[in-house]
């Protein structure tokens, strides 16, 4: 596991969940270890109580299994909840690029993607993908934010979990992967830019259905990690 240290306010419990959470999306802990409380706690220098909160929530939201005296693992992945996931977001996203398109965004939020895509691209190559992961997310958040949808992606980014342990280990696992999220990014700013909206909703539904194309490779790699 990675540790980080407690943010400011986190109590126990949510300590114990956002380290647990975070490992498991970023493959840490990869699908199908055990997990034992005791070593958790351990490492996470915590009692076990909320270690063993944390392991329940983590059941409650799918990326966990309890089973009854033989103890919890990290669930594998499954392609059904991350077609639930690729469905909420793209119907939102879709939804904010027309915005953005029909009523245009400010300079300033145009910068901001521009800035972000820069950075994006000193970090494609040679990969640093943990840097690129967290700046995708943030290109997408600056989506939102650029027609004044913030807390909806805030709502949104709490259901993608399952769909973002897909993105990790695509990313870091085929070679391509950088380039052509970048790519993506370059192409969605250029339809935005000319408030195109039908090329912007093409050039979306590409980009987030791409983990379609990708499923089969990653399949036969990682037998172990797939339902």
């Amino acid at each position: 596991m990675k540790i980080t240290e407690k943010r400011a306010g986190e109590n126990a419990r949510i300590y114990a969940n956002r380290m647990i959470l975070d490992n498991i999306v970023n493959l840490e802990l990869p699908p199908g270890v055990g997990l034992s409380e005791n070593e958790l706690s351990v490492q996470l220098k915590l009692s076990r109580t909320p270690v063993r909160e944390a392991l329940i929530e983590m059941g409650r939201i799918g990326m966990v299994e309890i089973i009854p005296k033989k103890g919890s693992f990290v669930t594998r992945i499954d392609y059904d909840f991350i077609e639930e996931a690729r469905f909420m977001r793209m119907s939102l996203e879709n939804s904010v690029m027309d915005l953005a398109c029909r009523e245009g965004i400010s300079a300033g939020a145009l910068s901001k993607l521009e800035e972000n895509l820069e950075r994006q691209k000193k970090v494609a190559q040679p990969l640093e993908d943990v840097a690129l992961m967290d700046l995708d997310n943030a290109f997408h958040r600056l989506l939102f934010d650029s027609v004044n949808k913030g807390r909806v992606y805030a709502v949104l980014q709490s259901q993608m979990v399952h769909f973002d342990r897909l993105r990790n280990l695509s990313l870091r696992t085929l070679k391509v992967k950088a380039g052509i999220t970048v790519n993506d990014h370059e192409n969605i700013l250029y339809a935005l830019k000319k408030r195109d909206c039908e090329l912007a909703e093409m050039v979306m539904t590409r980009h987030l259905t791409r983990h379609q194309v990708e499923k089969k490779d990653l399949c036969a790699l990682y037998p172990d990690y797939f339902l």
